[in-house]
C-alpha cells in the first residue's frame, strides 16, 4: 500500500468479504465506498504521479509534502486504505486488548471515556473529514479532527485508528445519522491491526 509497484499504487486487498461487516456496514456501502470512491482516488493519484516530483515516493512521503490535487488524492487514498484495513467481522462487546488497551486506559481513563470523546469529535466535525486516534512522539494517545483529506502524519503524529465522517461513508446505511454510524463501527474494529500500527 505505502510504496508504488512499477510506478503505481494499487488497491489494498480487503481482509474480509464485502458482506462480512454487516450490519455495521452493508455490502452495498463497501461496494460503493471501497469499490468506487477509493478506486477513483487511486486512479487520480496514479495519473498525477508520472513526471512529478512525487514519482517513486512512498504514500506517506507524498502526504507529508504534497499540496493541491496530488495531496487530496494521496491523502484520501491513505486515509481510506487505513480505514478499510482496520476492520473485521463484527464482534459483540468488541474491546481493545494488549498495548492499545493499556494506552487507552492510561491516556483516557477508560475505553468508555475514549469512545465517548472519539464519537463526540467525529459527530462534531463540521462538513467532511475524519476523526483519528494517533500517538504523539512521546507515545501519548491523542484524538484529532481532520478536515477533507488531512491525515495526522502532517502534524508529526502516528495514525492508529480512523472513522471516516464524509457523508459517502455512511449515507447508504444511516442516511444523515452520523452518530449512529460512529457507534456501530466499534463492533468491527480489528484491535490486532491497531496494535500493529502502535507497535
Amino acid at each position: 500500500m505505502t510504496n508504488p509497484i512499477n510506478g503505481k499504487f494499487e488497491m489494498p486487498a480487503l481482509p474480509y468479504a464485502a458482506s462480512e461487516l454487516a450490519p455495521a456496514l452493508s455490502a452495498e456501502t463497501i461496494e460503493f465506498h471501497y469499490g468506487k470512491h477509493l478506486q477513483t482516488y487511486l486512479n487520480n493519484l496514479n495519473a498525477a504521479l508520472p513526471g512529478s516530483a512525487f514519482e517513486g515516493k512512498s504514500l506517506e512521503e507524498i502526504v507529508k509534502t504534497a499540496e493541491g490535487g496530488v495531496f487530496n488524492n494521496a491523502g484520501q487514498f491513505l486515509n481510506h486504505s487505513m480505514y478499510f484495513l482496520q476492520f473485521a467481522a463484527p464482534k459483540a462487546n468488541n474491546a481493545p486488548a494488549g498495548m492499545i488497551a493499556e494506552a487507552i486506559a492510561r491516556d483516557f481513563g477508560s475505553f468508555e471515556k475514549f469512545q465517548e470523546e472519539f464519537q463526540a469529535k467525529g459527530a462534531g466535525l463540521f462538513g467532511s473529514g475524519w476523526v483519528w486516534l494517533s500517538a504523539d512522539a512521546s507515545g501519548k494517545l491523542v484524538i484529532t479532527q481532520e478536515g477533507n483529506a488531512q491525515n495526522p502524519l502532517t502534524k508529526g503524529l502516528k495514525p492508529l485508528l480512523t472513522f471516516d465522517v464524509w457523508e459517502h461513508a455512511y449515507y447508504i446505511d444511516y442516511r444523515n445519522r452520523r452518530p449512529d454510524y460512529l457507534k456501530a463501527l466499534w463492533s468491527i474494529v480489528n484491535w490486532d491491526e491497531v496494535n500493529k500500527r502502535l507497535g
